[in-house]
């Protein structure tokens, strides 16, 4: 690439960051700056996540739509890791859970040692299967009547162990490791089939993960939710009652009702950039190292690569784990915005469909086209409705009030959303096949 075209390139990004940056000063002048912070800490969300997806597809060619899955496991672990224990729940069965998952993991540690060590033959097989089928029955024998006991401490309000009462940022980093070791067990079981079957294998999985997560109630309340987890920033009834925020407020001429959600949501917004200037950093090194060359090479054409002495598995795994610890982090802050964790939130549409498109609108292959993707998609995912809205009525705007036909396009004006999403899919793959910051 020339030097004209290269800097033709970086103006034309600064211009689309600049746009998103206007779009989102027009929704705070003309709908609120609430709002406006609002979207703004769920697009570096989606620009975090969106980078994981273009660790393992825009590096590596690695077609994973179990996004939803990683996501999952950041978010539990914000539960798991900042709310505090629930000690008659330990004591009624916390042992008998421990208990059951050391007779789990020692089961699977001897049937590996039988497996790599025995010799082969009928022998083993029969000493493979007892191991297995008494490991589970006497795992079982611990742990089902421990679940019941700890689903009946005060099933309203808690009904499971809870968690480790630590700051809940340390979730963060502890999401990541829990969705890269997780990734790495998936890994090493799906990543030697073809394309299109560990499509199919990573979505299965990740589907495993949510039903695992709505129905465990012991582990993180289940379908019944986890509400009320510790925040990293100020609480906005606290910061109203603070003299120094109240002169504060007094000074600018606001209440302080209202700069308190704006000053929170700004906490955020400073903790969820940083997060995302960190991984953006990290992935631009590793992209124009040796490394990100490599992996480019092996994504281009993997029998070269090959022939060329690369481990091919070997690097898709390790691609693959680290795509993964990327959107767990991505799924914690998310629950921690959010402040509760509910499972039967996580789908497909919005966990893997709509990463997907900020990747591919963005640009595979380039990082900041990925985060140019996360903010230009969930803007308007986000917009959509008051966007609908807007031109319902202006199309609308010679027809009666009580018209019928008024009335049915203004009710389904909400209904515009997944019409626009495929509006600038469309319009982007038409004018931008690569993306609208195309890798280089």
């Amino acid at each position: 690439m020339s030097p004209v075209s290269g800097w033709r390139e970086n103006l034309r990004a600064v211009y689309m960051f600049a746009f998103m940056f206007v779009a989102l000063a027009v929704v705070g002048v003309f709908q609120s700056w609430s709002l406006a912070l609002a979207i703004l800490n769920l697009c570096l969300i989606s620009a975090v996540m969106s980078l994981g997806v273009n660790i393992q597809w825009g590096y590596a060619g690695l077609f994973n739509i179990g996004i939803m899955g990683f996501a999952a496991l950041g978010g539990v672990t914000a539960v798991l890791v900042s709310i505090a224990p629930v000690p008659a729940a330990w004591e009624a069965g916390g042992f008998g859970v421990i208990v059951a998952l050391a007779i789990s993991l020692a089961t699977i540690l001897a049937a590996v040692f039988v497996a790599r060590r025995a010799p082969a033959g009928i022998p083993r097989k029969v000493l493979l299967a007892f191991i297995i089928i008494g490991g589970f029955f006497l795992a079982r024998a611990f742990f089902f009547p421990a679940v019941e006991a700890i689903e009946a401490v005060d099933p309203t309000i808690a009904g499971f162990l809870g968690g480790l009462g630590l700051p809940i940022l340390l979730s963060w980093v502890a999401g990541g490791l829990l969705a890269a070791a997780v990734a790495w067990v998936i890994g090493k079981i799906a990543l030697g089939l073809r394309t299109d079957y560990l499509a199919i294998a990573t979505l299965g999985i990740s589907e495993i993960i949510i039903a695992v997560l709505k129905n465990e109630d012991w582990l993180a309340r289940g379908v019944k939710n986890v509400s009320g987890l510790p925040r990293p920033v100020p609480y906005e009834v606290d910061l109203q009652q603070t003299l120094w925020f109240q002169d504060w407020a007094a000074r600018l001429g606001v209440s302080p009702v209202e700069i308190s959600s704006i000053f929170v949501k700004l906490c955020y917004a400073g903790l969820f950039a940083i997060v995302l200037l960190v991984v953006l950093w990290l992935s631009e090194r590793a992209l124009h190292s040796p490394w990100g060359r490599m992996m480019r090479a092996i994504r281009d054409n993997e029998i070269a690569a090959s022939a060329m002495g690369k481990d091919i598995t070997g690097r898709h795994l390790q691609v693959f784990v680290l795509g993964s610890a990327v959107v767990g982090v991505a799924g914690a802050m998310l629950t921690t915005l959010d402040g509760q964790f509910t499972p039967a939130s996580y789908q497909p549409l919005r966990f893997t469909f709509i990463i997907w498109v900020m990747v591919i609108v963005g640009g595979s292959g380039n990082n900041w086209g990925a985060v140019l993707g996360g903010f230009v998609i969930w803007f308007f995912w986000i917009e959509a409705e008051p966007i609908g809205l807007w031109l319902m009525d202006l199309l609308t705007s010679g027809l009666a009030q009580d018209s019928p036909i008024r009335r049915h396009l203004m009710e389904s004006a909400a209904h515009m959303r997944l019409m626009i999403m495929g509006v600038i899919l469309l319009l982007v793959l038409r004018f931008s096949p690569r993306g609208l910051i195309p890798e280089r």
